[in-house]
């Protein structure tokens, strides 16, 4: 490569990495966050009153609107990352644990949710997944008797099970009867949780003993807890462990396996899948059956990493959430995991924001923006002048001339 080629190699470099999805999905966020920062100022009381007299002093309204920002986001920081306003050590770590503990079943979900829309299916049942699975898991948990260790990984097992059952009966609908994946999974979901409800009145079935009129469940054995990381101090446990396993079984089954490299050729073109001879309908089932697996994880966190019992909003909204993670994360692993930790920073931080007087749905107006703009490319290369999307040469010569070097050696 001669010296005259060399600037246009990077420049042709730069544009392809600014083009793509992943620095896109960056420019989104901070897109959000600037207009969380915007609702911030325009709802704070001091920043509005600054107002009135803008002409004369206008440096207390920019006054006013940095502090609301600056005090909005270190509040965030120090809910989710670090309290170093914290009088120990263990309340100023106690932010970032609570953001992985957020994070696994967002993770986890987001995980089964990216799977479906890698195949062309839009699984917005991981809600009813999660109650489903975790319902199994309740029963297991609570109903048998079985040796520590062992009760744990067959609650678990039994949950994930549930849960990839569950996804499996949509694939199946799907495969069989052409009924569309979203009405089928939206119906599975009041379907779902009117199982749990039913279950946790029941007091022969699942129902706590005191538990009034409240349907709840009793707690999960302590034999079949998921053990906490870092002692009684921390509620993190090890179900954010199961969520990382989860995030290396789906990188490897999506790009390395062979029902993986199926799974994509219907995503991409499934008349082409079809006429290579793939199943098609037999695919659809394996896929929402994997979809549900990996939101079965998130059930498994849900359900044995309570320490008390269980209600029927045990869920939260995990299930939906989970659809904006897997958009974020651009249904990849390391996407998806990366996207989950910043949604389970925003659980963990909002809190301390309501706790300086912000209202908490800041994060939900952030969370909402960021989706926006993940899912309007158009309007983000048009706000940052980005180039359009274009075919990589040059970071992909790069890699496979690095490839055929270690194969040399």
């Amino acid at each position: 490569m001669n010296a005259d080629s060399q600037p246009t190699t990077w420049s042709t470099a730069a544009k392809e990495i600014v083009s793509g999805g992943a620095f896109r999905a960056f420019l989104s966020v901070i897109l959000g966050f600037i207009v969380g920062a915007l609702f911030m100022v325009f709802s704070n009381e001091a920043f509005l009153n600054a107002l009135s007299y803008l002409t004369a002093r206008p440096t207390d309204a920019l006054g006013a609107g940095w502090t609301a920002i600056s005090d909005g986001y270190l509040a965030l920081f120090r809910g989710s990352i670090y309290n170093y306003q914290a009088d120990n050590f263990v309340a100023a770590m106690r932010p970032i644990t609570e953001t992985l503990r957020f994070a696994g079943p967002l993770i986890a979900a987001g995980l089964g949710v990216a799977l479906g829309f890698r195949v062309g299916l839009f699984n917005i049942g991981a809600s009813g997944q999660i109650l489903f699975g975790a319902l199994a898991a309740t029963w297991v948990s609570t109903r048998m008797t079985l040796p520590w260790g062992v009760h744990l990984v067959v609650a678990a097992a039994v949950a994930i099970a549930a849960a990839a059952a569950f996804g499996a009966l949509v694939g199946f609908l799907k495969a069989r009867t052409g009924a569309h994946e979203v009405i089928v999974t939206i119906m599975l979901n009041y379907v779902a949780a009117g199982l749990l409800t039913f279950f946790f009145r029941q007091d022969y079935l699942l129902r706590e003993a005191d538990g009034g009129g409240t349907p709840k469940s009793d707690a999960p054995a302590e034999t079949a807890q998921l053990p906490t990381l870092f002692g009684d101090s921390f509620t993190l446990h090890a179900g954010f462990l199961l969520a990382l396993v989860g995030v290396v079984i789906y990188w490897w089954l999506m790009e390395r396996s062979t029902i993986g490299y199926r799974f994509r050729m219907v995503g991409h073109n499934i008349d082409a899948a079809r006429t290579a001879g793939v199943n098609v309908s037999r695919t659809f089932v394996y896929a929402m059956a994997a979809s549900g697996a990996f939101v079965g994880i998130a059930a498994v966190n849900q359900a044995l990493g309570a320490r008390a019992g269980l209600t029927p909003d045990l869920d939260g909204s995990i299930g939906f959430d989970a659809i904006t993670v897997a958009l974020l994360g651009s249904s990849t692993g390391p996407g998806v995991l990366l996207a989950g930790l910043l949604f389970g920073a925003f659980k963990a931080g909002a809190p301390a924001m309501q706790v300086i007087g912000l209202s908490p749905e800041v994060t939900g107006v952030v969370q909402g923006f960021i989706v926006l703009f993940i899912a309007a490319p158009p309007l983000v290369r048009a706000i940052f002048r980005l180039p359009p999307p274009q075919k990589s040469t040059v970071i992909a010569d790069w890699w496979v001339g690095l490839r055929k070097k270690k194969v040399a050696k």
